[in-house]
C-alpha cells in the first residue's frame, strides 16, 4: 500500500486538464508542441489480466502481427476475454496455434498462475504505489519494467509515469529539447513535468511521430 497515506491520483478528464495546464505553465517548448499536435486522451484498459496478456503477446512484434496473434488468442475464450483459469486449461498446442512462441506461452502461463493462485490473486493493484506495482509485476517471467510502466499508465491511469525504456518517449523529449540527450539527461528533463509526466508522455508519443511539413520541427 501507499506508505505515506496519500490518496492515489488517477487520470480522468479533470486531472488530464489540470496536467495540461501545469505543463503549459512549466515548459514553453512543450506548450508549443502541444498546440501543434492537438489534444490527447487516455482510454484505460480496465481488464488488468487481459492488458498484461496483450503486452506479453506484443513484445518484439510489429503492430499488425501482434494484433493478429492477439485476435486469435482472444478467440480461444468463450466471451473473447482471457481469464487466468481458462488460460491455464488450454493446451500448449492451442496457444502455439495462435502464433505464440514457446517462450511467450510460458510467460502467459506464469502470468495466469500468479492471477489464479499466486501473489496477484487477491492483490489490489490499484491501491499500491507505482513502485510497488512495478516490483510485483516484474517478479513475473516475461514482464519487465517497461511493461509494468505501461500497465501503470494504460490500466491504472497513474498520472506521473515516464518510461526511459520507451524509444518513442526518448525521441519525443529530444525533439522538444531540439538536441541529442543521453538517458540521464532525458530523465532530468522529464522530472520537471512531474507530477504529470504521464500527460507529458501522451504528448511525447505524438511528438515523436509528428510529420513536419515546414521544416520548423516545433520551433
Amino acid at each position: 500500500p501507499v506508505t505515506d497515506g496519500s490518496p492515489i491520483l488517477r487520470l480522468n478528464r479533470a486531472t488530464l486538464a489540470e496536467g495540461e495546464r501545469s505543463l503549459r505553465e512549466r515548459d514553453r517548448r512543450l506548450a508549443g508542441w502541444m498546440d501543434r499536435v492537438g489534444p490527447v486522451g487516455l482510454r484505460r484498459q480496465r481488464q488488468r489480466f487481459n492488458s498484461l496478456c496483450c503486452s506479453i503477446i506484443s513484445q518484439q512484434l510489429a503492430g499488425k502481427a501482434a494484433r493478429t496473434i492477439y485476435r486469435r488468442f482472444s478467440e480461444l475464450f468463450d466471451d473473447g476475454r482471457p481469464r487466468p483459469d481458462a488460460l491455464l486449461a488450454l493446451s500448449d498446442s492451442a496457444l502455439r496455434g495462435c502464433g505464440l512462441s514457446r517462450m511467450k506461452v510460458r510467460f502467459l502461463r506464469s502470468l495466469a498462475t500468479e492471477f489464479d493462485s499466486g501473489a496477484l490473486r487477491n492483490a489490489r493493484l490499484g491501491a499500491l504505489s507505482d513502485d510497488e506495482v512495478i516490483r510485483r509485476l516484474t517478479r513475473i517471467d516475461g514482464i519487465g519494467v517497461w511493461t509494468a510502466e505501461m500497465f501503470l499508465i494504460f490500466s491504472l491511469g497513474r498520472p506521473d509515469v515516464f518510461s526511459i525504456g520507451d524509444l518513442g518517449l526518448r525521441t519525443g523529449v529530444q525533439r522538444v529539447e531540439r538536441r541529442d540527450l543521453d538517458n540521464k539527461q532525458i530523465v532530468s528533463v522529464a522530472r520537471r513535468w512531474s507530477p504529470y509526466r504521464t500527460v507529458a508522455s501522451l504528448y511525447l508519443w505524438k511528438i515523436a511521430h509528428w510529420k513536419e511539413s515546414d521544416g520548423t520541427d516545433g520551433r
